[in-house]
């Protein structure tokens, strides 16, 4: 009896052992692939990092060079306390949720067009992924003459809102209509994304689905969005820091005017506008540690268990 007990205790004890070395593999292995891109990345971006860090502590303009003086965290202290920098930081959240969430919605609809095509597969994706091909600077230019109260089409498409209304000149317009360049350009990228994870979905566990009765929504709910989870993820992640660090749509349709500006856009100006280079520093930085605090909170957010995803148990 003793020797079966053990006998058959022996391999349920090496079971967990074996995930653990091979996840330990994995680890090591995907480690040593992704170290060549690490020291890479550290090379190009540590420096300019590193010295943004510097020149933040210091009271720094370059038409006086000389003149520079160390200041420690009084940079940092007067953009924390400017209502400027939390005006555009609100913005900056606004353009973020609302290009993010609509973009989602509409890339997971080309998303489901393009992996249900069976014709044309290839001309339509093609075409889909047309707008985020062309320069945001160029599609940001077309956008503002789209918009354009004396010869866009847009007010003559929407004729209740007057062919004389002006997008630019009140923030709420202006911030549709930048929020409208942004998705248009961006949403191809959401969509291309998306369709990757939908590829990872089984479509034996859809059909067994519809074999029990589910409806459309119900194996949408239930089968193919939680199976999409790290994909989805994944897709908000990119484009929600992408998003959150909007500059070029800004530079070209308004150039901050009408409260529009971002954080971005804000360090633009005191850096290069007005040759503030510490207090520019320090907002970059404030910009940096921002994106980290919202990749940490979108992870979080997901909770995306990549074990499971690889049906490791």
């Amino acid at each position: 009896m003793s020797t079966t007990a053990v006998q058959t205790a022996t391999p349920t004890s090496k079971v967990p052992k074996a995930e653990s070395d091979r996840s330990k593999s994995e680890n090591r292995l995907g480690q040593r692939l992704v170290l060549p891109s690490i020291i890479l990345m550290l090379i190009v971006t540590a420096f300019p990092m590193l010295r943004a860090l510097y020149l933040s502590v210091f009271d720094y303009t370059l038409t006086a060079p000389d003149d520079r003086s160390f200041v420690g965290f009084s940079n940092y202290v007067t953009a924390l306390t400017d209502p400027l920098f939390w005006t555009s930081t609100g913005i900056t959240v606004l353009y973020m949720l609302v290009t993010v969430a609509i973009e989602l919605v509409i890339g997971f609809i080309f998303a489901m067009v393009m992996h249900r095509l069976i014709f044309a597969r290839g001309v339509v994706r093609t075409s889909i992924l047309i707008p985020y091909g062309i320069i945001t600077v160029v599609s940001g230019f077309a956008w503002q003459f789209a918009f354009s109260y004396q010869n866009g089409f847009v007010n003559s498409w929407l004729p209740f809102i007057g062919a004389d209304f002006n997008w630019f000149g009140d923030t709420t317009p202006a911030v549709i209509a930048i929020c409208v360049s942004e998705i248009w350009k961006t949403t191809p990228f959401m969509s291309l994304l998306l369709l990757a994870g939908l590829a990872q979905v089984s479509e034996d566990m859809v059909e067994a689905a519809k074999v029990d009765g589910a409806t459309w929504w119900q194996r949408l709910w239930k089968v193919v969005l939680p199976n999409m989870r790290s994909a989805i993820m994944v897709a908000v992640l990119f484009r929600a820091l992408d998003a959150y660090r909007i500059f070029d749509n800004i530079f070209v349709m308004t150039a901050g005017a009408e409260d529009t500006a971002s954080i971005s856009f804000l360090t633009y100006r005191q850096t290069i506008e007005q040759f503030q280079l510490g207090m520019g520093s320090a907002l970059s930085v404030l910009l940096f540690l921002s994106v980290l605090v919202i990749a940490f909170l979108i992870i979080k957010l997901f909770r995306v268990d990549l074990a499971a995803a690889r049906q490791e148990g």
